[in-house]
């Protein structure tokens, strides 16, 4: 009876450690098929160099700097105008289906396919004509967005404020790593659900912040791994919460089993 309780006790283990398993934001991004590094790709990395090209749908933020209420009245922040939303900063204008913008007194502006600064121009040369003298127009795409996850100290969507936004300067707006992350094994996932692309950045190299696959592209995610230690001390604390009711029960029959043969 002894050596068949030792038996179901040594098999109750095996089932237990077979049991464990890591923790689902271990497990969110880990592609079974290989996936070709995209350092290697020239076209993609040119692609991550190019600057975003604006799309229908997108919000564009605009402000004369010499004299900003051409383009932001007097009313209060967060309400719509007939021209735009006014954010406190600068209206705010979405581009039409079109491709054009509707601006203020100029009316309608054909932006997509431009790059940020090329809009920029374009709206600052149509004011210099048609109203203002000598303009100096700023123009913001505001709706751009990247997402990071896993170790990090504050997970979440992050707009990307300035053109060029590289993974340094995300990580660093998002607090920094945490204790657990694994700095040689950060993924960014860029393109459809049917087709993505995924770069692994090594941060213990010091030529990755001059890597052009850092900077990144509205949509990105940024998943950040957790180191081994921190994996296996994961394991280890799982293992010890299924292992405390078997040993429990292991005990308890142990005891029953002692007090019926004395």
């Amino acid at each position: 009876m002894r050596h068949l309780i030792y038996t179901y006790f040594i098999l109750g283990l095996l089932f237990v450690c077979t049991s464990c398993s890591d923790k689902q934001y271990q497990t969110l991004f880990q592609q079974k098929n290989s996936i070709s590094d995209s350092t290697s790709q020239n076209s993609v990395a040119t692609a991550t160099v190019n600057e975003y090209h604006i799309k229908s749908q997108d919000i564009l933020q605009v402000r004369n700097l010499q004299n900003i209420k051409y383009i932001v009245d007097d009313a209060p922040l967060n309400t719509t105008t007939a021209s735009g939303i006014n954010s406190g900063q600068g209206q705010t204008f979405q581009v039409e289906e079109d491709g054009t913008v509707a601006l203020p007194v100029i009316g309608h502006v054909k932006v997509v396919g431009l790059t940020r600064s090329e809009a920029q121009k374009l709206v600052e040369d149509t004011y210099r004509k048609s109203l203002l003298v000598n303009p100096i127009i700023e123009l913001k795409i505001v709706n751009l967005k990247v997402t990071i996850l896993g170790e990090i100290k504050a997970q979440g969507n992050y707009p990307l404020v300035k053109d060029k936004t590289t993974l340094i300067d995300l990580i660093g707006e998002a607090g920094g790593l945490t204790e657990r992350a694994n700095e040689k094994n950060v993924k960014i996932i860029r393109g459809s659900e049917k087709n993505p692309n995924v770069t692994e950045i090594d941060l213990g190299n010091l030529r990755s912040t001059n890597d052009p696959n850092t900077i990144l592209q509205s949509g990105d995610i940024v998943y950040i791994a957790q180191n081994k230690r921190a994996a296996r001390s994961d394991n280890l604390q799982n293992f010890s919460i299924l292992a405390q009711p078997a040993l429990l029960l292991f005990n308890t029959v142990l005891i029953i089993f002692t007090l019926i043969h004395r």
